[in-house]
């Protein structure tokens, strides 16, 4: 399908939402045919033609419909590349720091997450924004890019409410609809050579409370709810079904929220024995299946999904240093010495337990970005917290976010030590991913300004601190 029919399509954003969308994957390691109907959305044409005598645009190759089978997956070999990645933020699950824009433009300062842009504007409005965004935060173009600058995973991160399952409860508030936008994505990755961490963001309830999980909650439900885990299997297991093929790894819940209390550690525990069983049975045995420490530390999850009671399983690390008084007042010098010392924790757990990788960090060493910390809220680092008398700042943000040219030459050089010393860590186990490739107003967390501004090289093994870790004087 070319650029101008996909255009042409998102005119008809209702028709697409409306319709029956049922995905089919050819891939090498699995293949699901259904008959052809019209109005359906496949990786090979994420936006049909909502004409009733469209086709279901995949074949077995040879097909009355003149489409063709995706490509097949190109192999990485896990355990023995380094994965070196980038987060698609703020795409298909909406954060305030990443897009202030679409907030600020709803004229509501209660719209604070998806949910409230759903819950407090008119349906009609957020079905349009949201459309407009997915269609134009990320392109091929950025596939192009992020390909050029010598990674070789993106990690899209995913809202339940974008998952179609057929027959599931209501999502509202939230607005569905992305699922072809993801297919598309799939296939610009294939495209351009770049493997695919699908990465299950936010789950029913809320399984951290966060913005990033889809709702900012002080109560969140998730883990106290029975029927939202098993809703998230069953979404699971719907992924792995439908587009597992062109999945290289399914990470079953980004930042499951374990420090809540022993119940919900216990339930995570379990959920991730649970979602392992269902999605390796959906996908077979060549999709990696991703878990998460849930804030708990890697050491939490020794003999886990081990073989050979489970295959191909990694663990996901994040690694911040800045939402935290404590962690905020080191100096850069002393943020780089901290990142240095986490080397041995993940080597160990890598090498006795799961392939694990640091599927989330940046160079940002305070919380400066606006919003970072939720819309409204302001940073510890300048005392814009929840201030109260007794506040203190640790300092001004101006320079430390925002625009890069308002970055000094100083502060440049400290970014991009820092990211030399992170890439080593995760480099030192199966790699990393960069969190993430843009946001308007932060581009000290933005990869993409990051390569623009010379403080994140073009090609990610060059280095100009080798050893830092090594060095006395830092």
């Amino acid at each position: 399908m070319s650029l101008r029919s996909i255009f042409a399509l998102l005119v008809f954003p209702l028709l697409i939402l409306e319709s029956s969308i049922v995905v089919e994957v050819l891939a090498s390691q699995q293949c699901r045919l259904q008959a052809p109907q019209s109005n359906l959305a496949s990786p090979s044409d994420p936006f049909p033609n909502p004409s009733p005598s469209a086709s279901n645009g995949t074949t077995n190759g040879g097909g009355s419909n003149g489409s063709t089978t995706p490509p097949a997956n190109i192999s990485f070999a896990y355990g023995t590349d380094k994965i070196r990645g980038v987060n698609l933020g703020g795409w298909f699950v909406l954060e305030p720091w990443i897009t202030p824009s679409i907030f600020e433009n709803t004229g509501n300062d209660d719209v604070v997450d998806e949910f409230t842009l759903g819950q407090l504007m008119n349906s009609s409005y957020a079905q349009e924004i949201l459309q407009q965004h997915w269609a134009s935060w990320i392109t091929e173009d950025d596939f192009k890019a992020i390909a050029a600058a010598g990674l070789n995973h993106v990690r899209i991160p995913l809202g339940y409410w974008s998952v179609p399952v057929n027959g599931s409860a209501s999502v509202s508030p939230y607005t569905p609809g992305a699922w072809p936008y993801l297919l598309q994505a799939l296939n610009w990755a294939k495209n351009n050579s770049l493997h695919v961490i699908v990465d299950l963001h936010g789950a029913p309830g809320s399984q951290n409370g966060y913005d990033n999980s889809g709702q900012r909650t002080n109560s969140p439900t998730w883990a106290t709810d029975e029927g939202n885990v098993n809703r998230t299997i069953e979404i699971l297991t719907f992924i792995a079904e439908n587009i597992g093929g062109m999945v290289d790894v399914l990470e079953l819940l980004n930042e499951a929220a374990g420090f809540t209390s022993s119940s919900w550690a216990a339930t995570i525990r379990q959920f991730w024995q649970d979602g392992y069983t269902a999605a390796r049975s959906a996908a077979g045995p060549q999709m990696k299946i991703m878990i998460g420490d849930a804030f708990l530390g890697v050491q939490s999850w020794d003999d886990f999904l081990t073989p050979p009671s489970a295959e191909g399983v990694l663990m996901d690390n994040h690694q911040y240093q800045i939402f935290s008084v404590d962690e905020l007042s080191r100096s850069q010098d002393e943020h780089i010495s901290f990142a240095c010392s986490l080397n041995s924790t993940l080597l160990d757990f890598d090498q006795n337990n799961l392939w694990t990788i640091v599927g989330e960090w940046s160079a940002a060493s305070t919380d400066c970005a606006m919003w970072l910390n939720g819309r409204g809220i302001g940073a510890r680092w300048d005392g814009s917290y929840f201030p109260t008398s007794g506040t203190t700042a640790l300092g001004s943000c101006t320079g430390l976010t925002g625009n890069s040219s308002n970055f000094s030459s100083d502060y440049k050089t400290f970014l991009r030590k820092y990211w030399e010393v992170q890439v080593d860590i995760g480099e030192s186990v199966q790699g990393w991913v960069w969190w993430t490739w843009k946001a308007e107003n932060a581009d000290e967390w933005s990869y993409q300004k990051g390569l623009a501004g010379g403080w994140i090289p073009q090609d990610p093994t060059e280095k100009l601190y080798p050893g830092i870790c090594n060095d006395t004087s830092i």
